[in-house]
């Protein structure tokens, strides 16, 4: 049975079981196919043989991105297999893991070995350090830790938190760690930047894939993150 699932043309993705702190919340990894027939990897997994050869199987696999601070575990075995892949990553990488190669860091400066149909955009004023990614053509938005998307989960520790954290049945970010979020200001500005791109699928790291309303979906997402509203006197 293949590992890699097709959403649209030139866009595949992996799941992978990942515990968290006891939460099994799960990651996903992104593959992009770029106009120049070579592979995009964003938030890689742990990658067995049979995968590697899936992967493989599609083209050449010439970038690797680690798109934040925390997903970066299995990075170090994607580039064994891939010594040739350009590797991504936040400037910050740099200090949290200095044994890491990196190639580049991540800027919203699109990389032009992406062929132009990726816009990258970082989500400023928070600890993640994420940067997420518009692919153009398939109009989908390819993010980690942006938002979170479950209907509910087997393990009863992950399904309480679920429905502690308010992410139970609905895409968002956890109510239990909206702190990672110290400069909201400059986070609004960062999803301005992001909601005026077109993109309706959603490819995320934690729970199911949103086909559609992704824009919306993620607007709502953090509503939360609004100065709350005045009222004269």
């Amino acid at each position: 049975m293949s590992e890699l699932v097709r959403h649209a043309e030139g866009l595949w993705t992996a799941s992978a079981p990942h515990t968290f702190f006891g939460l099994r919340l799960g990651t996903r990894m992104t593959v992009i196919r770029l106009p120049d027939g070579a592979l995009w990897l964003h938030s890689v997994v742990a990658i067995d043989d049979l995968l590697a050869d899936e992967i493989q199987a599609l083209g050449p696999v010439r970038q690797i991105v680690v798109p934040n601070l925390y997903h970066h575990v299995y990075v170090v075995d994607a580039i064994q297999r891939w010594p040739a892949a350009r590797v991504h990553a936040p400037a910050a990488m740099r200090r949290k893991r200095p044994e890491l190669r990196i190639d580049a860091e991540l800027t919203e400066t699109p990389d032009p070995e992406w062929c132009g149909v990726l816009t990258p955009v970082h989500i400023d004023g928070a600890m993640l350090d994420e940067t997420v990614f518009v692919h153009g053509p398939s109009r989908t938005l390819v993010t980690a830790d942006l938002v979170e998307n479950f209907d509910t989960s087997p393990d009863l520790l992950t399904r309480l938190y679920l429905r502690v954290a308010g992410l139970q049945g609905r895409v968002g970010w956890s109510r239990l760690l909206r702190g990672v979020y110290r400069d909201r200001p400059a986070t609004r500005k960062s999803l301005e930047r992001l909601l005026a791109l077109d993109f309706d699928r959603i490819v995320l790291a934690h729970g199911r894939v949103l086909d559609q309303g992704g824009r919306a979906a993620v607007r709502e997402a953090f509503r939360w993150l609004q100065p709350a509203a005045t009222t004269g006197g």
